[in-house]
């Protein structure tokens, strides 16, 4: 069941973008969590790790845009059958490159097997220049890294995962300022 908002018209009225976007909560055999670190181009000293995904293509899925987003921003090819969700939609509304945004996500989780190795070669122009480092973080790394961590909560919703995913998507809303 997926309680995520469909209908973005009273984002625009507010004067808000809105986009669609993708997520995948990848965790290593180690119950490592992979997180991208970024930067906002209009507040270069604000940066906050996130984990991996982006906005849909025309015509994409929520899952097409996830298991695309992976491959580029990682270089992770995941099977279809390996990613399972959306374990969670969210809803936020933030400030990045000079606009305010609501954006609308379905996040979903895969394992990755032992050694999988994830490069950085297949970043985009604008990804090379808002994204900063990719890194594996056990959740005890995680909890007390000093920048913010998207979504927000992060470290519980993982532990939540861990011993499999209950087939119940829950919807996560950050949108109060």
């Amino acid at each position: 069941m997926v309680t995520a908002p469909q209908d973005p018209k009273p984002s625009q009225a507010l004067g808000l973008r809105f986009r669609r976007a993708a997520r995948v909560i990848l965790v290593d055999p180690d119950d490592r969590v992979l997180m991208l670190r970024g930067h906002d181009a209009d507040q270069e000293s604000r940066s906050w790790w996130l984990v991996v995904g982006g906005g849909l293509d025309d015509g994409e899925t929520f899952r097409e845009a996830a298991l695309r987003e992976v491959r580029e921003e990682t270089g992770i090819e995941l099977a279809d059958d390996a990613v399972v969700g959306p374990v969670f939609t969210r809803s936020a509304v933030f400030d990045f490159v000079f606009e305010r945004w609501r954006q609308d996500e379905e996040l979903f989780y895969a394992r990755v097997g032992p050694g999988t190795t994830v490069t950085t070669s297949g970043w985009t122009k604008e990804e090379e220049e808002l994204l900063d480092d990719l890194r594996w973080f056990t959740l005890d790394e995680l909890a007390a890294v000093d920048l913010e961590v998207f979504p927000l909560g992060l470290v519980e919703l993982v532990r939540g995962l861990l011993d499999g995913w209950d087939g119940v998507t829950r919807h996560l809303d950050e949108t109060r300022p």
